[in-house]
């Protein structure tokens, strides 16, 4: 995924009435699709992964024993949850950018002293419906708002309150890694003018907390993405899955082969699909022809070091302050801020 192509997405508000958005999201992934099949070398953008089906193969990923960074982000939240939420500070409006299960926001929302509001954006919109409801009957007094969009592309975000009320992001599970450095950059950018966006004069400074994963040895990341009940194959085989159902494909699911592995130089895991045969596939109208060996690109996951990000962070806008790692130093949380 380029940012370009990510910025192409429409914002909820620009479709006519008459149609529905269900519709422009299915015509955004066709393009989409179209798009990464037709060049060289072939690509599908990661962001699609998470229909219902690969929302829940996800989670069962969390859980594999080779998966690290969720089971070590939450073991940092809840460590370091009230010293985080001092550092955070007081009656914020919380924007979680990516929303999943939930589980990690809990933990935060706990230890946040007077948090005024709640706004999870997803691009699965009935997966964050669901969760959303959940959420509110646990957190009566909590306004939730959730906002079924892609968090990468221009947002119509309702304005803050007025008083202390201010915005604090919050982007957990090293999800910057599916973008590349130049795409994390503009991302950062991006969520640097939403947070800016709802900061009262006066009141302590908007910023982002965020999870990021670090490099690490190359053993441990091979296992992580490679696990032994396949789960991650599923998951990477389930876009496929998701075209042949929504867009009228006829991939074989069984000639196409999970393959992950970290390259060292760029400092990232690459995740493809990989073609098992000479073969053809139709998408409605369209052919495809595939190569024996020739693979789909379907997602980077970029490692970090700390004084790398935070370089990165700087070049946002950002300036980083607080920092908390795991003992073996596999995963780390940054607490952003941005100038008033």
């Amino acid at each position: 995924m380029t940012w370009a192509v990510s910025h192409r997405r429409r914002m909820a508000a620009e479709p006519e009435p008459t149609v529905p958005e269900s519709d422009f999201a299915a015509a955004d992934f066709a393009a989409d699709v179209q798009a990464g099949l037709s060049g060289q070398p072939k690509t599908l953008p990661s962001k699609y992964f998470y229909d219902a089906a690969g929302s829940a193969l996800f989670e069962q990923i969390c859980e594999l024993p080779e998966y690290y960074p969720t089971r070590t982000e939450l073991a940092l939240l809840q460590s370091q949850a009230e010293v985080i939420a001092g550092t955070i500070g007081p009656d914020a409006e919380l924007i979680e950018f990516g929303a999943g299960a939930l589980r990690k926001v809990r933990l935060l929302l706990d230890a946040l002293q007077s948090p005024r509001a709640y706004l999870p954006i997803d691009i699965s919109g009935a997966h964050l419906a669901a969760q959303a409801e959940t959420l509110a009957r646990d957190y009566p007094d909590l306004a939730i708002m959730p906002i079924a969009a892609d968090y990468t592309a221009a947002l119509s975000m309702p304005p803050a309150a007025a008083g202390s009320r201010r915005r604090v992001g919050f982007f957990p599970g090293s999800t910057i890694g599916n973008f590349t450095p130049p795409e994390a950059l503009g991302f950062l950018c991006h969520v640097a003018q939403i947070l800016k966006g709802g900061n009262p004069a006066g009141a302590p400074p908007a910023g982002l907390l965020i999870g990021v994963d670090l490099v690490k040895a190359p053993e441990i990341l091979h296992a992580a993405y490679n696990d032994a009940a396949g789960v991650t194959a599923a998951f990477n085989r389930n876009l496929l899955r998701r075209i042949n159902d929504e867009l009228g494909g006829d991939f074989d699911l069984d000639r196409f082969a999970h393959y992950a592995f970290y390259q060292p130089r760029l400092q990232r895991i690459e995740m493809h699909l990989v073609s098992l045969a000479a073969q053809t596939v139709r998408i409605g109208g369209e052919r495809y022809g595939f190569a024996e060996g020739e693979s789909i690109h379907t997602e980077n996951s970029y490692k970090y070091t700390p004084d790398g990000f935070r370089r990165l962070a700087r070049q946002a806008g950002f300036q980083p302050t607080a920092l908390w790692c795991d003992p073996q130093k596999l995963f780390s949380l940054h607490w952003l801020t941005l100038p008033a």
